[in-house]
């Protein structure tokens, strides 16, 4: 980026950098949503079981956390766009390799495991790169409306995706979604090459040892931070009580338990995108100003754990048989309560993600997603084995009742400690 640019070259071409940076973004995300919300369903049709959908689950986040780390460090030392066209390109090579092998019907759940595990490393490489370069594309004082256009357009992928999925799924067969995916991920690299971005190198030593002292200043970061190391707790536990209820238990129950189509399924998934969109769009409406993040915090926490309660009150056996396990009417009440609970974890995630790119300066801001990351979702791998597991023996009303119980207790603990004379103080100026 040349600096003889006048104020008014710098604006537009801000503008056309997020523009490249959203339609390259949006592109992979339909793509991939509409072959992973597909995938529960292809296995249980390959003659997999919950356990197995809960060790796909597994496989899909454990790499990327173990990646992380060094994803950050590799983010602040590299140029965060080739970085991310790089593995958009090779993500691309591997699925549509998928899609032959699908083809060519030679599929198993092992290999899908298998590829599912270095598309997952590709993830990881890709994630804090993405979200380190954000900040540099649109000014501070736009921060928090740019997280709430990439989280919408992210959720209207999420939305088209998953009835695209189902339509082709039921159609065809899972191939064409490996090929569109694939094809997506190559559109997606092609967009991104295009963004004018100018790396601001910094100087490190060279080697392990200077990968480690890197890593070590990331770390020591986030612990002098205690607002944002105690909302990464707050989030490992939400990851590992609530994200199962959509990756493990939905499915699972919709497949098992009701009398609904492989289409319909696909309805209710956008309709559950639905609400992260309004939950975006409210973020960015509402809670948009910089010391608002309390609010979105304490209403989505809220609107979550009731949502949780309505959630599993709906799996139970008695309520299937009185509103009918394939009726409209249970359709609806189960598509509103999904729509609510991933409309609360939006109000709490984007403001946080805005208040965390805030606090951190840009050369620590690969290596602080990454941990903050790692730590905060942590759980959602061991969450989906546990759920995938637990499934096999209890049922699904009590498994969920029981992991609302916990959060609720969980997070009165979380909201209560900061109450005092300086309540939530922590979220906006640091007092060790």
């Amino acid at each position: 980026m040349k600096n003889k640019l006048s104020a008014g070259e710098k604006e537009q071409l801000q503008k056309n950098n997020f523009i490249l940076y959203l339609l390259g973004r949006f592109v992979s995300d339909t793509g991939t949503s509409m072959q992973m919300m597909i995938m529960p369903l292809y296995i249980i049709d390959a003659g997999g079981s919950a356990s197995t959908v809960g060790l796909f689950s597994f496989l899909s986040l454990v790499p990327v956390l173990i990646v992380y780390p060094f994803a950050g460090v590799l983010g602040d030392r590299h140029n965060r766009k080739t970085i991310m066209v790089v593995t958009d390109f090779v993500s691309a090579g591997v699925i549509l390799g998928l899609g032959l092998i699908s083809y060519l019907n030679v599929m198993s759940l092992t290999l899908l495991m298998s590829v599912q595990v270095m598309v997952s490393l590709l993830n990881g490489l890709f994630d804090p790169a993405t979200r380190g370069m954000l900040p540099q594309l649109v000014k501070s004082d736009k921060l928090t409306r740019a997280n709430s256009i990439v989280a919408s357009l992210k959720t209207v992928s999420l939305m088209l995706g998953p009835v695209i999925g189902a339509v082709m799924y039921a159609n065809f067969s899972v191939t064409i979604l490996f090929l569109i995916n694939g094809i997506s991920f190559f559109l997606s690299g092609t967009s991104e090459m295009m963004i004018r971005y100018t790396h601001n190198k910094l100087k490190t030593a060279v080697g392990m040892r200077g990968i480690i002292t890197d890593l070590s200043e990331g770390i020591r970061f986030i612990l002098a931070k205690k607002s944002i190391r105690k909302l990464c707790y707050f989030f490992m536990v939400t990851y590992l009580f609530v994200q199962p209820a959509f990756n493990v238990v939905l499915p699972v129950f919709f497949k098992t338990r009701l009398e609904y189509s492989d289409t319909q399924y696909g309805y209710l998934q956008s309709i559950l995108i639905l609400g992260m969109l309004l939950g975006s769009i409210l973020v960015g409406t509402v809670f948009s100003k910089k010391d608002n993040v309390l609010k979105p915090l304490k209403s989505g926490t809220g609107l979550l754990l009731i949502n949780m309660l309505l959630f599993s009150a709906l799996m139970f056996p008695y309520s299937i048989s009185a509103l009918g396990g394939g009726s409209i009417s249970y359709f609806v009440l189960l598509a509103v309560v999904l729509c609510l609970l991933s409309a609360s974890l939006m109000l709490i995630n984007i403001p946080v993600q805005t208040f965390i790119q805030r606090e951190t300066p840009d050369e620590y801001m690969s290596r602080v997603f990454s941990l903050v990351s790692m730590i905060s979702r942590g759980g959602m791998p061991f969450g989906a084995l546990l759920f995938g597991i637990v499934l096999e023996r209890i049922e699904a009303h009590w498994s969920v009742l029981a992991a609302t119980l916990l959060m609720i207790v969980v997070s009165i603990v979380f909201l209560t400690t900061f109450s005092g004379n300086q309540k939530y103080k922590f979220l906006f100026k640091e007092s060790e």
